[in-house]
């Protein structure tokens, strides 16, 4: 099936071309998306067969040294609680704080999150990545 559009001036366009110009502006939108969400930080997460799906209010990365990222922005252990509460008071019945730490970050690190969220009253569930090799 060959579909043309006639043009302005007696040209062709073919539906064809018309599609792969479309396929690659949606290519394109989506890895700028991708790349222009601030929540997206990699990180080399553990490893699970299993991922447990949770509704996340807030999520706490962990990068490599302890530094904490909340929204792009780099915060101490200290400015944690203050720093999480509106996002858990929007969801106050629900409220789960997801810890995307890397796989070489202390467990004490990890187990401090989980403090600040026990006494915030939230949830906490780990982000891992369930490829298994």
């Amino acid at each position: 099936m060959n579909l043309k559009k006639k043009l302005k001036g007696g040209q062709e366009m073919h539906a064809g071309a018309l599609n792969d110009i479309l396929f690659i502006l949606l290519f394109f939108f989506l890895i700028v998306s991708t790349l222009a969400n601030p929540n997206v930080i990699k990180l080399s997460v553990p490893k699970a067969k299993s991922d447990t799906k949770a509704k996340q209010s807030v999520i706490v990365n962990i990068k490599p040294g302890g530094a904490y990222i909340i929204n792009g922005k780099q915060i101490t252990l200290a400015e944690m609680k203050a720093f999480i509460q509106p996002y858990i008071a929007k969801d106050s019945l629900q409220a789960t704080i997801a810890i995307n730490a890397d796989k070489t970050v202390p467990l004490d690190d990890v187990v401090a999150v989980m403090r600040i969220a026990r006494e915030m009253g939230a949830r906490t569930t780990l982000l891992v990545d369930n490829k298994v090799q």
